[in-house]
């Protein structure tokens, strides 16, 4: 559950570290987000000399949380962080590799770039 001044890491290499969400998207007044959610976020750690600077104003997508996730298997997931790959408009990350497992869940909500580039899908 991801809510507004919640923390993330980022899980890609667009050059941001640590990003604080402001806004999570989605059907009217959405208090929290899941797993493959849309969130805007402003960016509060940055690596120098990348295009990503702090106080930048991003869209990203929720990979991974604390949360466990409830399957309709049964099963449910849960990370030891939360963390979010940072998109354009179109959906696509903006980084060229992800970094860390993601939940299975972003290829049923259509991010399929993000589930390629992860090096692990549970």
């Amino acid at each position: 559950m991801i809510q507004q001044q919640t923390y993330l890491n980022v899980a890609d290499n667009s050059g941001a570290r640590k990003l604080m969400c402001l806004r999570v998207l989605g059907t009217g007044n959405c208090r929290y987000g899941e797993i493959g959610d849309k969130i805007i976020a402003v960016v509060k750690d940055a690596i120098p000399n990348m295009p990503i600077k702090r106080s930048d104003i991003v869209t990203a997508v929720i990979v991974r949380t604390r949360q466990p996730v409830n399957r309709a298997s049964g099963m449910s997931i849960r990370f030891d962080d939360n963390a979010a790959v940072i998109i354009n408009a179109d959906g696509n990350p903006r980084g060229t590799r992800v970094f860390g497992p993601v939940a299975r869940e972003l290829r049923d909500k259509s991010y399929t770039k993000i589930v390629s580039l992860a090096p692990e899908v549970l």
